[in-house]
C-alpha cells in the first residue's frame, strides 16, 4: 500500500481523534482501508467499524478497496453482513465491519459493543450526527481507549465544520485540511477544467476543502450563531406569550414533522420542541398533536385524513391555503422572521436544524429566468413551520422590526 505525502501525515499523526476535511479524490478511501487493516492487524481480537452515510454507499465506497487490499490475510469474508476477518499479528483474528449512518441514526446500532477504532466517511452528510456520536458510537471507544479517524468533504457550514474547531479546546483532536490538488496521482489539467466549468463556490467546497455556504441555499439568512438558542434560553421569565401553534406535515414512509410554536407579546416566534418519525400513522400523529394544548394547529391541507384525525380529537385546525405562489410566499415569511430576529429554534430540534441548512434550490438553468422552487427533499419540518408561520402571519399583518433581547432571561447579550 502506498500512500502520498499528505496521507502519511494523517496516518502517522498520534492525535486519538483525527478530522480530515479534503478535496474530491484527495485518497480518503485508501486512507481509511490502510488504517483499518493496519489497526486490525495491530491489535488482538478488535473490532474496526467503518460507517458512511448509507449502507450502499459503504459497499459501493468502501468493500471491495478492503477485500483487495486485506486479501493476503482475511480469513472470512461476508458480503451480506459487509464483514471481513483478518489475521492479526498474534495469530488470532479481528473483525473488520460496514455499516450505514442509517444503522445508528435509527437503530442506534452499535450500543454495548467495543470498538478499537471507528472511520466515519463523508461525515458532513451525516444526520443528527452529534446524537449518534456522542450517545452511539463515542461509548463504544471507552473500554479500549479507541480511536476515530473523521473524513468527509464539506457541506456547509454543519457539524462537520464544528468538529473541524473542537482541537482548539480538546487536545485529543487534530485537524487537518486538503485539497485535490495535494493527491499528487491526479491529472491538474482534469483539476483544472473542473475548476472552469463548476462555479466558484461549489468548486472550492469539492475540491479546495474550503467550507462555503450550500450553493443555492434557500434560507441564507439562518444563522447557527444568531437563530439556535440553548435549553436556557427558553425559559427566560420576561417572555410573554400569547400563543402556542404548530405546523404539522403528514407522512409515513417520509418522516411526518409537528413542529410546536411559541409566540410572545412582541410577535417574535420562539420553536421549542421538534416531532419528527417515519412510520406513522395519521392517528399516531392526531395522538401526538392533541397533547400538545395547542391554541391553534396548521396541518397540510392535502392530507384530508390526516385532518379528520385531527379535528375528532378536539384540535384546533386552521386552514393552510394552498396556491401556485404558496412556497414562495412562505419561505418569504420565514426568511422575513429569520432576518428581523423573530425567529428562534431551541437547539434540541436537531432535524430542523438540519433542514435549514440544507433545503436548496435546483441548479439553476439558462433557459429558465423564473427560480423554481426548492428540491422537494429534506424539507419536513420545514414544510411543517412554514404552513404555521405563513398562516398566522397572513391573518394579521404586523409590523416588523428588528429584535436583540438585551434584557432577556437566557439571551444576555448573545443577540445583539
Amino acid at each position: 500500500m502506498i500512500l502520498h505525502k499528505t496521507q502519511k501525515l494523517v496516518a502517522n499523526d498520534k492525535h486519538r481523534f483525527r478530522v480530515v476535511c479534503c478535496g474530491r479524490r484527495w485518497g480518503k478511501t485508501t486512507l481509511a482501508a490502510f488504517e483499518m487493516i493496519g489497526f486490525g492487524a495491530a491489535y488482538d481480537n478488535v473490532r474496526i467499524p467503518y460507517y458512511a452515510p448509507t449502507r450502499d454507499d459503504a459497499r459501493d465506497i468502501m468493500w471491495k478497496m478492503l477485500c483487495d487490499l486485506a486479501e493476503p490475510i482475511i480469513v472470512d469474508k461476508n458480503e451480506s453482513r459487509l464483514e471481513l476477518t483478518i489475521k492479526n499479528k498474534f495469530g488470532k483474528t479481528s473483525l473488520l465491519v460496514l455499516y450505514g449512518w442509517e444503522a445508528v441514526q435509527e437503530r442506534r446500532k452499535g450500543v454495548g459493543v467495543k470498538n478499537k477504532f471507528i472511520v466515519l466517511d463523508e461525515v458532513s452528510k451525516y444526520r443528527n450526527f452529534w446524537e449518534g456520536w456522542h450517545e452511539v458510537l463515542r461509548p463504544t471507544l471507552t473500554d479500549l481507549k479507541g480511536e476515530a479517524l473523521f473524513i468527509s468533504t464539506p457541506n456547509g457550514f454543519n457539524h462537520f465544520y464544528d468538529l473541524s474547531n473542537i482541537e482548539q479546546k480538546d487536545k485529543d483532536y487534530k485537524f487537518f485540511q486538503f485539497t485535490s490538488y495535494d493527491n499528487p496521482f491526479l491529472p491538474v489539467d482534469e483539476l483544472n477544467k473542473a475548476k472552469q466549468e463548476m462555479t466558484e463556490d461549489r468548486f472550492a467546497q469539492e475540491y479546495m476543502a474550503d467550507f462555503r455556504k450550500t450553493e443555492g441555499l434557500v434560507y441564507k439568512e439562518f444563522n447557527r450563531e444568531r437563530h439556535v438558542v440553548d435549553e436556557e434560553g427558553f425559559d427566560g421569565e420576561n417572555l410573554t406569550i400569547v400563543k402556542t401553534l404548530c405546523g404539522v406535515d403528514f407522512g409515513f414512509n417520509n418522516p411526518a414533522a409537528i413542529i410546536t410554536i411559541k409566540k410572545d407579546s412582541d410577535n417574535v416566534y420562539w420553536i421549542t420542541d421538534e416531532w419528527y418519525k417515519t412510520q406513522q400513522t395519521d392517528a399516531q400523529i392526531a395522538d401526538y398533536t392533541s397533547a400538545l394544548k395547542l391554541n391553534e394547529c396548521y396541518p397540510d391541507p392535502e392530507s384530508a385524513g390526516g385532518i379528520e384525525e385531527l379535528k375528532r380529537r378536539g384540535v384546533n385546525v386552521r386552514d393552510v391555503i394552498k396556491g401556485k405562489d404558496s412556497i414562495r410566499n412562505g419561505i418569504t415569511i420565514v426568511s422575513e422572521l429569520l432576518k428581523s430576529n423573530r425567529l428562534y429554534i431551541n437547539s434540541r430540534c436537531v432535524n430542523l436544524i438540519w433542514e435549514f441548512e440544507t433545503y436548496h434550490y435546483p441548479p439553476k438553468k439558462s433557459e429558465h429566468n423564473e427560480e423554481e422552487n426548492p428540491v422537494k427533499e429534506d424539507d419536513h419540518a420545514l414544510d411543517a413551520i412554514r404552513y404555521a408561520l405563513m398562516m398566522d402571519n397572513n391573518e394579521k399583518k404586523e409590523s416588523v422590526q428588528t429584535y436583540t433581547y438585551k434584557g432577556k432571561a437566557g439571551f444576555a447579550n448573545k443577540y445583539k
